[in-house]
Parts: structure tokens; C-alpha cells; sequence
């Protein structure tokens, strides 16, 4: 009787052979431009807006209208609040553990908490104003914009889970209406969201690589081995 295969062991030869540097190297990059953009932000005019800020602000004040306000309030409920914090992260997990990927739950988990982790310091490290002109009431703190990071964070999670074309297109356009709602509620400045994207994705491929074998590994097996769900579905199919 065979054993069976480790996660690790079960993963395509490309992810066994993922070079550890480069997206070590990149991803901490990421990090480093998130925390260097903060520190010119503050350090080089007392935090006052850039002048791609205060260009930014002007344009999408000029072009408030209701219909962009419904859209934007929707994504700042769906980023934050029970609805970002609570009831999104956890059906995500459930979903996982459901298909049982534990190593993928613990990754989106990790990365997850990583994430907020670093955007609570930042703000308290760099502590910039937020727009005078918000349309919705925020924490301290306006650099980095903790939904984007969230967003982008979650977007390249999925799209490491869930390796289909179509993930990163929709995970890319969720993060840019996120970055865009942010700044037109005037809760962000542009930069803000900059920086909470460099941040999110960052984090996200930073956690990954030590586990990117052990993740398309247990994918793998996961396919190959269908829930019992699935399984009573695929009979009952049969006999109907």
C-alpha cells in the first residue's frame, strides 16, 4: 500500500523549480517602495499632497456625480467593515478548507493578516492627513489606503489559488475601481493607493514563494482527489 504523496512532492516540476531570489527579491521591493513612498510623502513638504495628488483630487471632485457615489460607497462597504474583515476572509477560508486546501487557507490567512499588520504600522509610522473633502468618515491615517491593500492582497492570492486566465484580469480591475472609489470619496490621495498597492502585492508574493511548491501541490491533489460532495453529486447524476 503506497502512501499518500506529500503536497510538496505532488507539485508541477515549474513550481518545485521556482527560483526562491526573484520573487523574494521582488516582492520585498514592493515593500520597500511602499515604505519609501510614505517616508517622501511625509518627510518632503510636512505631508503635504504631491502635485499628482492635489491634480488627482481636483479632477475627480469636478466629475462627483450620484451614480459614482453609489459605486464607491459600495466598494468602501465591501472593503471594509464586517463586510471586508469578516464575512468576505472567512467564506474565502471556508471555501478552502471545503475543498481541502489547508495550505491555501493558512497562505490567503497569513497574508491576509501580514497585510493589515503593515498597513496599521505604516499609518501610525507616517500618520498623513487624509483629503479635507471626504465623503465618508475614516481612521487615522491616510497613507497607505488599507482597501486597496486588502484588494490587491486578495486579488494575487486568488489568482496564485486559482491559476485561470480570467482571475487576474477581474482581480486587476477590482483593485483599480478600489483605488479609484478610495480617492473619488476623498477618504485617499492618489498616492495613498499607490502605495497600499504596492504593499498588498508585496506582501502577497512575499508569503508565497517559501510555499509555492506546497500550495500547487496540494491544487493537484486536490483535483485529482474530489470532495465527498462532489463525489455524491457525479453518483446521484449517474442514476438520475
Amino acid at each position: 500500500m503506497t502512501s499518500e504523496r506529500s503536497p510538496e512532492t505532488a507539485a508541477a516540476p515549474a513550481a518545485r523549480r521556482i527560483a526562491r531570489r526573484w520573487p523574494l527579491v521582488s516582492a520585498l521591493a514592493a515593500v520597500a517602495l511602499a515604505f519609501g513612498l510614505g517616508a517622501l510623502i511625509v518627510y518632503r513638504d510636512n505631508g503635504r499632497p504631491l502635485r499628482i495628488d492635489a491634480a488627482w483630487m481636483d479632477e475627480i471632485i469636478e466629475h462627483r456625480a450620484p451614480v459614482w457615489e453609489y459605486l464607491s460607497l459600495a466598494m468602501n462597504f465591501l472593503g471594509a467593515g464586517i463586510a471586508g474583515v469578516i464575512v468576505i476572509p472567512v467564506l474565502i477560508l471556508g471555501t478552502f478548507l471545503l475543498l481541502r486546501r489547508k495550505w491555501a487557507a493558512g497562505y490567503f490567512l497569513a497574508a491576509t493578516v501580514v497585510s493589515s499588520g503593515l498597513v496599521q504600522l505604516l499609518k501610525n509610522l507616517f500618520g498623513r492627513a487624509r483629503p479635507e473633502d471626504m465623503l465618508v468618515t475614516s481612521d487615522f491615517g491616510s497613507f497607505p489606503s488599507g482597501h486597496v491593500a486588502n484588494a490587491a492582497t486578495m486579488a494575487v492570492c486568488l489568482a496564485i489559488l486559482f491559476p485561470r486566465v480570467w482571475v487576474w484580469p477581474a482581480g486587476a480591475f477590482y483593485t483599480g475601481v478600489m483605488m479609484v472609489s478610495r480617492t473619488y470619496l476623498g477618504a485617499h490621495w492618489l498616492t495613498d493607493t499607490i502605495g497600499g498597492l504596492l504593499l498588498g502585492v508585496g506582501v502577497a508574493v512575499l508569503l508565497w514563494a517559501p510555499v509555492a511548491a506546497k500550495l500547487d501541490g496540494e491544487r493537484q491533489l486536490a483535483a485529482r482527489h474530489p470532495s465527498p460532495r462532489r463525489i455524491r453529486r457525479r453518483i446521484a447524476g449517474k442514476d438520475a
